[in-house]
């Protein structure tokens, strides 16, 4: 892959760790909150419970206390014992459940004044009605009613229960608040990296796709350029014949031409005519051992000089200026003059005639070609 894919590929993985773990420390820490919530629900529950068992063991001591006032029984003196000794027991319970409870405080210590009080009532109904004194029983249950304990009781933990009802429905919504937020944390997160593995997904899809598509596109130029080489490597091959043929033509026709000039000078040097190659200038390139025999000049000093420094054409009067070989030379014509001398070392001009044939390179005059016959020769 790509660096920018791997890039973006970690860094969405590291998004995704991080969602995980944000979601896990928020869902671990509402949890927390959520146990705590529930613990504190079923303690209010609980402390409900034991009001409710909390008035109704005051009024089974109340009712107790009433029933040995009248029958004086030993069942019923175990019934006001265990009576008040359930008061006791629910209030010791109530007081463990709302420890906490600071605003239920002073409810609880009332409480605990009236069922002390009630310990006390029966204990003394006890000894009365061990020492057989039913007047004194009726006299502390008649001062018990005057002084309106049990309903006091009863409007105590109706009190009680009314704000633990009222803190129970404000626990419940707490609770409710936070597996709401639970589930809303866990829910979300949940999507976030769905959505962001997606992406992943995508990214890794797109670059995948990519990559095929280069390889593609990367085969593809390979065979074309393989093409390419191949085509090219037939057409250098036939270059490489073609000029194989043709340097081998070449040298074939190299060979040839040197064989001919060899030949044409071997023919030009063994005849006795003076034979001048000219430039168009006029001016002797090339001399065959005739002129250097007939006029005893050296070649070396004759190339490159004038052919008109060694060469007097005769016969009829021309025009001043008018040079009839460099007509014949612009023109491409053949010249020939019957009288005609050529001047040796010495000075002394021989008699001879004149011929002029133009050199041509593809219909081009490059120079001329003069044959010189002495008379005496037979022109």
């Amino acid at each position: 892959m790509s660096d920018p894919i791997i890039r973006r590929i970690v860094a969405l993985f590291a998004t995704v760790a991080a969602v995980l773990v944000v979601v896990a420390v928020v869902a671990l820490r509402n949890i927390s909150r959520a146990t705590a919530s529930n613990d504190w629900v079923n303690q209010t529950h609980a402390a409900i419970l034991e009001l409710g068992a909390l008035r109704g063991s005051f009024q089974a001591s109340d009712a107790a206390l009433r029933t040995l006032l009248v029958t004086g029984s030993e069942q019923d003196e175990a019934a006001c014992r265990e009576a008040s000794a359930a008061v006791l027991e629910n209030l010791e319970v109530l007081r463990a459940l709302l420890r906490s409870d600071r605003a239920a405080g002073p409810a609880l210590e009332r409480l605990d004044a009236l069922a002390e009080g009630r310990a006390t009532l029966t204990r003394e109904a006890l000894a009365a009605r061990r020492a057989a004194q039913p007047d004194r029983i009726r006299s502390l249950v008649l001062a018990d009613t005057a002084a309106g304990s049990t309903a006091e009781v009863r409007r105590g933990v109706e009190k009680l229960k009314t704000e633990q009802m009222a803190l129970l429905a404000a626990r419940d919504g707490e609770a409710y608040l936070q597996a709401q937020t639970t589930r809303w944390t866990v829910g979300t997160g949940v999507v976030l990296n769905f959505l962001l593995l997606g992406l992943a997904g995508w990214l890794v899809r797109d670059d995948v796709r990519a990559r095929r598509r280069a390889a593609e596109v990367l085969h593809e130029a390979n065979e074309r350029l393989e093409l390419r080489v191949r085509e090219r490597t037939t057409e250098l091959a036939n270059a490489n014949e073609v000029l194989r043929a043709e340097n081998l033509e070449r040298a074939w026709g190299s060979q040839a031409l040197e064989h001919q000039l060899r030949y044409n000078e071997l023919i030009v040097n063994s005849i006795s005519d003076l034979v001048f190659v000219l430039t168009k200038a006029q001016n002797i390139s090339r001399l065959n051992p005739a002129v250097t025999h007939a006029t005893g000049f050296e070649t070396k000093e004759l190339v490159n000089r004038p052919l008109q420094s060694l060469v007097r054409l005769g016969g009829a009067a021309r025009p001043a200026g008018f040079d009839p070989l460099a007509q014949a030379l612009r023109e491409g014509r053949e010249y020939r003059e019957a009288e005609a001398f050529v001047q040796d070392r010495s000075g002394r001009e021989t008699p001879v005639s004149f011929k002029l044939f133009p050199l041509r390179d593809r219909d081009r005059v490059v120079g001329g070609v003069v044959i010189l016959r002495t008379r005496d020769t037979g022109a």
